[in-house]
This record gives structure tokens, sequence and C-alpha cells, in this order.
């Protein structure tokens, strides 16, 4: 079984031989062990080319041990005992959550939800250095450009924990400025000959206006920017009536909710984390206070 040149064989490894060895198939294994199939599938494969055996007989039904995996079950639970006797051995003498964690969230998230939850976190854990990356552009999690990510959509990426916290409520909104000088709309139908705030490539608010049952013309919209910051200071300067988060418009002084009877869809709120650190101290603790944080503004 020396096999300097294949693949090394260590923990993680032995990990999926054995949960599939204990489950009797794949996708149970993957349940158990919160990853994906096809990640414990090639995990399998890089275990039988580092011992040079085949661990397992492909069965209609499932997975069936070969002689040779029958005889490595009973080492690999003495390998993981051992493993958890090493993980709580550490767990005892670590002092605290500590290091760098990298979050990526969304602009108008990145500035209306999160300086708070993080001042937070600075507070109870002041070991975690946090490094926030406001964009409205997916970062890549498996490339390490981020270590959490908070976004409105689930992420389809393999290898990848996710978690649906709930949904962002969304709102009409105009400043008070603007409702002096043009007055208040009091239909939906009325919004149609108001001064209008609109996207310009990024299509949701055209979207939502569909699904709400609206046939937006071109040229609905008077000013138009795809920059979520620079968009609200568009609102609140009274260029027009606009749309938004309902804790953005709640928290900013001079603003004014509108139709709030008017059902819009809401935005659903994830969390994400590359599999490999969603059980670093760090990242857990990260992780429990961007959870409980965002609780306050979802449904």
């Amino acid at each position: 079984m020396d096999n300097p040149t294949g693949p090394a064989l260590d923990w993680s490894l032995m990990r999926a031989f054995l949960a599939v060895a204990e489950t009797g198939s794949l996708s149970a294994a993957a349940r158990q062990l919160g990853q994906s199939q096809p990640t414990l599938g090639r995990q399998i494969k890089q275990a039988e080319a580092a011992l040079e055996a085949d661990l397992f007989l492909r069965r209609p039904r499932g997975l069936e041990l070969t002689e040779t995996g029958a005889k490595l079950v009973a080492p690999a639970r003495r390998m993981r005992d051992a493993m958890s006797e090493i993980a709580l051995q550490a767990a005892g003498t670590a002092a605290r959550p500590a290091g760098p964690v990298r979050i990526t969230a969304s602009e108008v998230m990145a500035h209306v939800a999160l300086p708070p939850i993080l001042a937070a976190l600075r507070e109870s854990d002041p070991d975690i250095t946090v490094t926030l990356l406001p964009t409205d552009t997916g970062e890549n999690l498996l490339f390490r450009e981020a270590d959490i990510a908070v976004r409105m959509y689930p992420s389809t990426q393999l290898d990848l924990v996710t978690k649906r916290l709930g949904e962002i409520p969304l709102g009409i909104f105009a400043a008070q400025s603007y409702l002096d000088r043009k007055g208040t709309p009091q239909t939906p139908e009325d919004m149609l000959h108001h001064e209008l705030i609109g996207y310009d490539k990024d299509p949701r608010i055209l979207d939502g206006m569909r699904a709400m049952g609206f046939a937006p013309e071109p040229g609905l919209f008077a000013t138009r920017c795809d920059d979520q910051v620079t968009y609200w200071e568009l609102v609140k300067a009274g260029c027009g009536i606009g749309f938004a988060q309902v804790e953005q418009g709640r928290q900013t002084p001079g603003i004014v909710r509108l139709l709030p009877e008017l059902p819009i869809p809401p935005l659903p709120v994830w969390l994400a984390t590359p599999e490999p650190l969603r059980h670093s101290p760090r990242i857990t603790r990260v992780w429990q206070a961007l959870e409980e944080g965002l609780a306050a503004h979802v449904s």
C-alpha cells in the first residue's frame, strides 16, 4: 500500500469511508456529514487510490463493503475516536475564537444591517478581526475571496454550507421634500404618474413590478442608477419615488413609506461558507453573530 506518488491518506478520507460504510450509501453519508454527495464520492475514490484497494462494491441498492473495506471499519472507528479526543482536548485549551474573517455582503446590507452586528462582535470577541467586502457581485467563496457571504440568492456552488435566514421585506419610499412638491400617491396606479427612480441595467425592479401585475413601459424611470448606495441617496435627495428594504427606510430621517399595504416580493437572505471552514471556531462564532443579528431584519 506504499504509494508515494498517489493521493495521501488523511482523516477526511477515512471519515468519508466510515460514514459510507456505516450508512450503506453516499446520499445517507452525505447527509450525516453535511457534505454534498459528489464531494463524498470523490473522497471515496481518493481513499481507494491512496490504499490501492477497492473499498466498496456498487450494488443497485447502495454500496457494499469489499473484504478489504470490511477489515478497515474497526481501525477507522478507532481513528474516529482518537480524532474526537484530539478535538475535545484542543477545545478545552482554546481560550477563545481568534483570527481574520472576510465577510462579503451586498452594499445595502453592508451599509444598513452589518455595522451594528460587527460592532457587537468586536465587543464580545476582540480577537476576531473582520474584513467587510461590500459588493453586489458574488465573491467566489471556494477561491477564498471571502470566508462568509451574506447573499440574497441561494448559492449554486458545491462544497458550500448554506442556510436560509428568512426574507427581508421591501417597501416604496419617497423623501418628504418630494411629496411636498409632487403630492402623495394614494393608489398603485397613482405612482405611474409620479417620477420613479429605477435601475439602469439591473432588471429586478421591473421584474418586481411585473410580479405585482403592472406592465411597465419603456421610459418609466425618470432617474436610473444601479449602484445601491447611490440609488438610496437619490431617493433621499427627492429625485422621486424608489424601492428599498423596509428597515433601510425606517432608519432614514425625512423618508416616508408609501402604500405599505401593497405586496412587494421580498428578498431572501442566505448565509454561505466553504464546507471546510464551517467548524473553524472563528467562522462558527461570526456565523452565529450574523445569524442572530440579521434575525431582526428578516421575517
